[in-house]
């Protein structure tokens, strides 16, 4: 995977790439969204606690798949309130340990339940 950010684009806001291209054989792994629920299933409370959370459990999903932060490709980050914009980045900045995969993020006027205040979704490749 070659992680990249061409000179006739802005530099990335936060710590992301804009573009990964993966090329020739690969396993990819798609992971769906997670959010602030604890294995118990319990929603954990406030912003922080709900982030750190949800990366924790992306992190779990990318390990039960034979993957690392590394390996990560893409990273979509919902946020329900604008204001947490500068909580997330730093949380993310922190589970992604240096990896920098392309990404988006968005805030969003809810999600599937009204007391998530985030969800990341993400999609990671690795050489087969």
């Amino acid at each position: 995977m070659r992680l990249f950010n061409p000179d006739t684009v802005c530099k990335p806001f936060s710590s992301y790439s804009h573009g990964a291209l993966v090329e020739g054989a690969a396993r990819w792994l798609h992971v769906s969204g997670q959010v602030g629920a604890a294995p118990d299933g319990k929603l954990k409370q406030g912003f922080e606690d709900q982030a750190k959370q949800a990366w924790a459990n992306l992190i779990a999903v990318l390990q039960a798949g034979g993957m690392e932060r590394r390996d990560l490709v893409k990273v979509n980050v919902f946020l329900t309130r604008a204001t947490d914009v500068p909580a997330s980045r730093a949380i993310r900045d922190e589970a992604l340990q240096g990896a920098t995969p392309a990404s988006t993020l968005l805030v969003i006027s809810a999600l599937a339940h009204p007391d998530l205040l985030i969800e990341v979704d993400a999609v990671a490749a690795r050489s087969a």
